[in-house]
């Protein structure tokens, strides 16, 4: 039996993940993290009378509670904080959270690598998504210049979204992009050829109407090769990755990013 707690388990990817956690005959769903609802069961916080999980005001004091795997779904700004203080108690953590730098993600592998601990990152557990990140690497051995656009919905506070970060990142251990005029030589506003992410250029769209989404632009002499991911409306699509990377985060140490990474594994 696998112990988990989901700090931001009432959000909207986080409650999908917990009512799924807590119907896995592996899984036990100990605690549970909402500013919101802290004191409250989970059950009566998602109006899921089966779910008694308590719920606490933040990860520290949901830490207390023993448990094997932290799943990291609340803001940006509290993300690399409560990733590493559960990697300190001995936690292994999936990341759903976007908006963590390389240099974060950096500074997390050191505690990773001395706890003896693995943080399995994944800008996106939708299957279609990883399937992007594979399609894109594989272009970019054959086609040196692309670009990224990255759509979210209006309120999205971050940008790029994890899952652009992490295909960008994906995409540099493939090959450096070339540019046809380098960007020092751009005329005009600088910020219309977008922004450098791991020397891809990212291009990030925050309209209404949007949920998740990506799409890399592939560009040769005459022809061009779009690859994209949509989500729809529903957290549901990301629910089976997140329970993949639960599940198979203890076989790794150190920081990883990409479901990929465990995706082939069994």
């Amino acid at each position: 039996m696998i112990r988990v707690c989901i700090a931001g388990a009432t959000g909207w990817a986080g409650s999908e993940l917990a009512r799924a956690v807590g119907s896995q005959p592996d899984l036990a769903l100990v605690s549970a993290v909402s500013r919101t609802h802290a004191g409250r069961t989970l059950g009566e916080a998602l109006n899921e009378p089966g779910l008694v999980t308590p719920v606490l005001g933040s990860v520290a004091q949901a830490l207390s509670i023993a448990c094997d795997v932290l799943v990291e779904y609340t803001k940006p700004e509290g993300a690399k904080g409560n990733i590493i203080a559960a990697l300190e108690s001995g936690c292994h953590v999936v990341v759903g959270t976007s908006g963590l730098t390389d240099a974060d993600f950096a500074d997390i592998e050191v505690v990773a690598l001395r706890a003896g601990r693995a943080v399995l990152a994944c800008g996106n557990f939708a299957l279609t998504a990883v399937l992007l990140q594979r399609f894109a690497e594989a272009a970019a051995r054959l086609i040196p210049q692309w670009e990224i656009i990255d759509y979210a919905h209006d309120s999205k506070i971050d940008a790029p979204s994890g899952t652009a970060r992490e295909l960008a990142v994906r995409l540099s251990a493939v090959r450096t992009p070339s540019l046809t005029v380098p960007l020092d030589q751009t005329v005009g506003p600088r910020e219309a050829r977008g922004a450098s992410v791991s020397a891809s250029q990212v291009h990030s769209i925050r309209l209404p109407g949007y949920v998740i989404g990506a799409e890399v632009l592939f560009g040769m002499p005459d022809q061009r090769l779009t690859i994209r991911f949509d989500s729809g409306t529903s957290a549901s699509v990301f629910v089976d990755g997140a329970l993949m990377a639960i599940r198979r985060v203890a076989r790794l140490t150190g920081v990883h990013r990409g479901l990929d990474v465990v995706l082939d594994s069994e």
